[in-house]
């Protein structure tokens, strides 16, 4: 039995309750689908009447309501949103056309125009010698460079930037990869900047003065190249030796550290002792100048003293002898005990005090100067010496021939 029986797979019943129905006959699907498919084309009846409506009126073919709809759709596809912080790029057959701000926008439709976004409100990141922001996962290749002092260091980076808002066409399309071209002159600037620079400005002092002069030169590398970034930071995130010689690096540094101890040492010592030595030597240069003064004022003391003297001596000899006497005894007396002794009477021992009565002497001169007090009555010292004075003046007489 033929698959385009209409009794096939009917059981011999055709009419409309005729038991169980079998599948539908392909052929008739067939002729009912090219049929449809004529009617929404538009054919022409037999006549050259164009299809009509149920009320009559001429019906235009589908072919136009889907050309009206794909031209809608075409159109429409030239609409576009540039939200805030990015700028829009319209290519007018690949060629740069012009550069739109924020909002809602509209060009001609693709292939006539075409348009790139690019966000120039983001801050993008570059990690040189490291990745991941992890200075652990060192990059050797890039991390390692050679310092003025021909030491090598490993120095460790980040840089910050952005696109120039007025220059995102030159972000796009003067370099082929932007992003790298910043990595490759962030490495360049800073390579140039490490090999100018010490080993101890490197690891302790001039952080700051090499992270401006790294973007500084960074910043104009891209200019020259028109690359429309922005660079905003340059930061030395770690910078050591390579870990091959950091034990003797180590090494190194201690011995300079206890170099500079002993040297501050060294110094505050001589800043203690210096000062004071140089008192003590003007303090002597002083003394000896004065001691040499003196000597001189009394050199020249004695010998004007020794003209007047001569010249009284010249005038009368004997008395000026006589008073030489006397003024030399008493400067030698003023400084020793007197004791007297009657060798030529009988044997009897008579003492003067003479160094008191010279201290009282002088109590006497010293108080002259003062306010008179009234008398006192005189003691029984004062009487004994008297008498004492009586006896002497008369042992004085007895005694000379």
């Amino acid at each position: 039995m033929s698959l385009n029986d209409p009794n096939w797979g009917r059981g011999g019943s055709r009419g409309p309750g005729g038991g169980n129905q079998g599948p539908p006959d392909l052929d008739e699907l067939w002729r009912n689908f090219n049929r449809r498919l004529s009617d929404l084309f538009g054919r022409k009846r037999p006549g050259g009447e164009p299809p009509r409506t149920p009320f009559g009126a001429p019906r235009f073919g589908g072919a136009g309501l889907i050309a009206g709809v794909v031209l809608a759709v075409w159109l429409a596809s030239g609409f576009y949103i540039v939200v805030e912080g990015q700028r829009g790029i319209v290519l007018t057959f690949g060629k740069f056309a012009e550069e739109t701000g924020a909002g809602l926008r509209w060009r001609l439709p693709w292939p006539i125009q075409s348009h790139e976004i690019v966000n120039v409100g983001r801050s993008r990141a570059l990690e040189i010698g490291y990745r991941n922001n992890n200075v652990k996962t060192r990059v050797d290749k890039e991390a390692l460079m050679l310092t003025d002092d021909e030491n090598i260091v490993s120095v460790q980076f980040a840089v910050q930037y952005v696109v120039k808002p007025n220059e995102a066409q030159n972000y796009l399309f003067t370099n082929k990869r932007p992003d790298e071209t910043a990595q490759h002159a962030a490495e360049t600037a800073m390579r140039e900047v490490i090999g100018k620079s010490k080993m101890d400005a490197i690891l302790y002092e001039s952080r700051a003065e090499i992270n401006l002069a790294a973007k500084n030169l960074m910043q104009q590398i891209l200019d020259r190249y028109r690359t429309g970034i922005l660079v905003q930071t340059v930061t030395i995130q770690s910078a050591q030796p390579p870990q091959d010689v950091q034990a003797a690096f180590s090494d190194q540094q201690s011995a300079s550290q206890d170099r500079e101890k002993q040297k501050n040492e060294g110094e505050a010592y001589a800043n203690d002792v210096i000062p004071k030595a140089k008192g003590t030597a003007s303090r002597l240069t002083q003394e000896a100048e004065g001691y040499r003064q003196r000597v001189i004022a009394s050199a020249e003391g004695d010998a004007s003293r020794f003209k007047q003297i001569l010249t009284e001596y010249s005038k009368a000899p004997a008395v000026t002898r006589e008073r030489i006497y006397i003024e030399t005894m008493q400067q030698i007396l003023q400084t020793t005990s007197k004791v007297m002794l009657d060798y030529k009477g009988s044997g009897n021992l008579l003492y003067l005090p003479l160094d008191k009565l010279m201290q009282q002497s002088g109590m006497a001169s010293a108080e002259a100067g003062r306010p008179p007090q009234p008398e006192a009555a005189p003691s029984a010292d004062s009487s004994s010496r008297s008498r004492d004075r009586d006896l002497m003046r008369e042992r004085g007489r007895g005694e000379r021939p």
